[in-house]
């Protein structure tokens, strides 16, 4: 084997220092680090070296040895890399050469000043950062070509904003991150543009504007795929980030549930791996998935103690004490030694670094001892909890209200707790304002969620139904106090398009025996970016006030209406009739939950056309059974409050499965569905559209609709027929802008996880709410004939969302939908019956009431909305 010069050698050396990063800034931090350490070995073994190679020999070691320690601290940890870092300052210090040192020194300060932000030390990293930036723009400044100069220049002045960003200095990040983003364009640098989007999304999410996060970190994504990279699995960790600020946590869960079995395998000691634990744990935390989220904040913890950063350490501690708080607060046995064990943890957490994590503490203390009967510690405690900052998150201020807000309770000062509660509703309040789609304005409902339950059960103590109906009204269903504002997203529009014809060539491929995996992964894929773009693809202008008792009355007339709470178990009705306000218990909300889901149930089997009359039978006794359970509890017991009024009913959990015109003593009832009187008021004020056609639509595949449209159309003489292969998504989206009355005969799903991705299927593919509610003018009056889409998926805050809801918060202001399957004879008869007394001037009220009593429990339609 013929030995290497030194020239061959130097030339390996410098070819393995710059894999050994490539591996490295993939997250393959064991591979970029043996093949650093291969380098190294090659240079020494032509140590010493020849004078004339002396000079390029200790540039290529050195720049060895600040890599290697940079690399190996993500897996050592952060003092072991600082300490290797050290040295080698040491040994560049030694060099004559004033540029060489000073080359060699720069990308060291790099280096130096990321270990300090990994172990939270970001204010002394300010001082590395800026002598690597003045040390590159004079480079720069001197450079003929400074292309290549630049993209090193990006990196340093995109992580000093971001530590500037840790450090709250909003306009100073700012600053630095515009500036590297412009700086990459200019350059046509797309993955450095694409790079620093992700710490410019960090820090929006920092100043609260979660819309504007996600549209950083989708801009971030777009790039990459753009050009054919990797998606960085940190990017998932971001965007995550973002969705728990908003409060969507069971989303955020899925996208760190993609990136957790792939760092696993590649990143198995890194701190990258240790953040999203961390995250994950959080998710879990918010979903009330206890024992996963102790189970990874442990693990979470563990590994950052390696890396020597106080401030994660500190997180993942505090997870794991608010899980055990959680715990213990539910079951109302609370031990003393677990307030003992948060100030404990609140006192090992520095000042001022970590002053907010020990204020987070110490409220869990304070609300322990409130707990405990302990008051006046607990006052104690409270008293030492800072005001908030600027930048201080949503979730910790809401948490410092209700710390207050108990302890005034406890004292029996409810006109002060009802005043903190009060405050906490308008900052959450500000925080909605500034969100984007349907899913992050509901999910804001989270983080006040034992504040409103706070609230609610401090009325119901009071015992004054008046209070009760302002207090129920301020604290759920908040999305629907948001006036829509017109105009869609057009890539938003785009990508729901490109996930229907993919839908549409995955069918086409199974029928022809192609193979179909990478169509079904393109699919989705643009499935994903499609909820992505929905999350800040806002329609939202200002919000609405609260509905003032005195206008709901007017407005009601002679109707009643009927608002349900639940607090804790108990089930109660907050009724308003001719101006006057009654309370009526209704026993257990656990029991009456459970006979809504079971009449659900049974409707869903009821609902094929062809049933045999044995099994119609005894289902129908099941289904009566449950009906005459739930009209039991909840209808009789309201009966002299509404007597035989119409009604404008306001669910709370379960009870928004309820089809009202089931229950016996409701059969042909007029009643609307609304989520609060407040959305009820809007839809009523709303301008009725005069002069709006109407539009028919039919689709394929159901042979008991063949002629339902027809039927139909004899009762709207002037109406617009689509159907058949006519029945397509582009087609009907038009016929439907601007629409005073629309009917749509077609299969749907509802989906639970995404409201808004919930879709009728049309001769085409699926038309999804998203496309309907993203219209310039959304059809006033809009008739389902499908299965299941009036119903919703119940967030915190009683915020409904499902097909029928989300059209409703877009500006429709009747929606006429089943709450369970229905069959297709059964649907078309109903409509038959609800048109022609439609036709006949009745209200969409009155009319559905009609068509439902003829065979309620196959015709579980409800009117939601209006009745205008």
């Amino acid at each position: 084997m013929t030995k290497s010069g030194p020239s061959e050698i130097l030339r390996k050396a410098s070819e393995l220092h710059r894999a050994g990063l490539d591996a490295a800034c993939s997250s393959r931090q064991h591979e970029g680090s043996r093949m650093l350490r291969r380098g190294m070995t090659l240079l020494d073994s032509i140590h010493p070296v020849a004078a004339e190679h002396y000079v390029e020999w200790l540039r290529i070691r050195i720049r060895l040895a600040c890599s290697l320690a940079f690399v190996e601290s993500e897996l050592g940890g952060a003092a072991e890399g600082l300490a290797r870092l050290d040295d080698v300052r040491l040994m560049i210090q030694t060099i004559d050469d004033r540029a060489m040192r000073e080359e060699l020194l720069d990308p060291l300060d790099h280096n130096y000043g990321l270990l300090l932000m990994g172990a939270g030390r970001n204010q002394e990293s300010i001082a590395y950062f800026d002598a690597s930036i003045r040390y590159l723009e004079g480079c720069i400044a001197r450079a003929d070509d400074p292309r290549s100069l630049v993209e090193v220049f990006l990196n340093t002045l995109s992580t000093r904003g971001l530590a500037y960003t840790r450090l709250g200095d909003v306009r100073r990040a700012r600053e630095d991150l515009t500036r590297a983003v412009e700086l990459a364009e200019h350059h046509d640098l797309p993955t450095p543009a694409a790079d620093i989007r992700r710490p410019l999304g960090t820090l929006e999410l920092r100043t609260g504007d979660v819309p504007a996060a996600l549209r950083a970190y989708q801009e971030s994504e777009r790039i990459y795929r753009a050009l054919g990279t990797t998606v960085p699995a940190l990017l998932r960790l971001h965007q995550a980030q973002a969705l728990l600020t908003a409060g969507l946590a069971v989303e955020a869960g899925k996208h760190l549930d993609e990136v957790l079995p792939v760092m696993r395998e590649q990143q198995s000691g890194s701190r990258d791996l240790a953040d999203v634990e961390l995250y994950r744990a959080t998710a879990a935390l918010m979903n009330d998935e206890l024992d996963m989220a102790r189970e990874l904040a442990g693990l979470a913890r563990r590994r950052m103690r390696r890396f020597g950063c106080e401030t994660c350490v500190a997180n993942a501690a505090l997870v794991g004490l608010r899980a055990d708080v959680q715990d213990v607060l539910r079951s109302g046995d609370v031990p003393a030694a677990l307030p003992e064990r948060a100030l404990r943890i609140a006192r090992t957490m520095p000042a001022p670094r970590l002053a907010d994590q020990a204020a987070v503490a110490r409220m869990l203390a304070a609300r322990l001892e409130i707990r405990r009967g302990k008051l006046k510690r607990a006052a104690d405690l409270v008293q030492r909890i800072p005001r908030p900052s600027q930048l201080t998150p949503i979730d910790q201020r809401m948490l410092r209200r209700l710390c207050r807000a108990e302890l005034a309770a406890a004292q029996g000062a409810q006109a002060k707790a009802l005043d903190e509660i009060k405050v906490a509703q308008q900052e959450l309040e500000k925080v909605r304002d500034r969100m984007g789609g349907l899913e992050l304005v509901s999910g804001t409902a989270a983080h006040g969620q034992e504040l409103g339950d706070l609230a609610v059960r401090l009325a119901l103590a009071g015992g004054n139904p008046k209070r009760i109906f302002e207090w129920l009204e301020r604290t759920r269903a908040q999305t629907y106090r948001y006036e829509p504002v017109a105009g869609g997203d057009p890539e938003l529009i785009e990508r729901i398009a490109e996930v229907r014809n993919l839908t549409q060539s995955i069918h086409q491929a199974q029928h022809d025996g192609h193979p179909t995996a990478a169509l079904k992964a393109r699919r989705n894929e643009r499935l994903r970016e499609a909820h992505r773009l929905g999350w800040h693809s806002g329609r939202w202008g200002k919000s609405r006030p609260v509905a003032d008792l005195t206008e709901v009355a007017e407005r009601l007339k002679d109707r009643a209406l009927v608002s349900f709470v639940a607090s804790e178990d108990s089930l109660v009705a907050v009724v308003l009739v001719d101006g006057d306000v009654r309370m009526v218990h209704l026993g257990s909300a656990t029991l009456a939950g459970k006979h809504a889901r079971m009449l659900n149930v049974d409707l869903n089997a009821l609902a094929p056309d062809h049933l045999p009359a044995p099994m119609v039978q005894v289902v129908s006794v099941s289904a009566r059974k449950q009906a005459e359970q739930i009209d039991s509890q909840i209808a009789r017991p309201l009966g002299q409050l509404i007597d035989d009024r119409d009604l404008v009913m306001v669910p709370t959990g379960a009870l928004y499965g309820v089809p009202w015109g089931v229950l016996p003593s409701l059969h042909g009832r007029p009643t609307v569905v609304a989520p609060s009187a407040t959305a009820w008021l809007a839809a009523e004020r709303a301008s009725t559209r005069q002069n709006g056609h109407t539009v028919l639509v039919r689709t394929l595949g159901l042979p008991a609709a063949v002629g339902e449209i027809d039927k139909l159309a004899t009762h709207h003489q002037t109406a617009q027929l689509i159907s058949g292969e006519a029945a397509q998504v582009s087609a009907v989206l038009k016929a439907l802008d601007g629409a005073r009355l629309a009917h749509i005969a077609a299969h749907g799903a509802h989906e639970p996880e995404n409201a808004l991705f919930s879709k009728l299927e049309l001769a085409d593919g699926a038309l999804f709410a998203h496309e309907i509610a993203e219209l310039e003018r959304p059809p006033q009056h809009v008739v389902l004939a499908a299965c299941e889409l009036a119903l919703n998926r119940i967030r915190p805050g009683d915020e409904p969302l499902g097909f029928a809801s989300a059209l409703l918060a877009s500006g429709s202001q009747t929606v006429i939908a089943p709450l369970s399957k229905v069959g297709d004879h059964a649907s078309a008869a109903a409509m038959d019956d609800y048109h022609r007394r439609l036709a006949a001037g009745a209200s969409p009220a009155v009319a559905l009431a009609d068509a439902i009593a003829v065979d309620p429990f196959r015709r579980p339609f409800v009117c939601l909305g209006s009745s205008r």
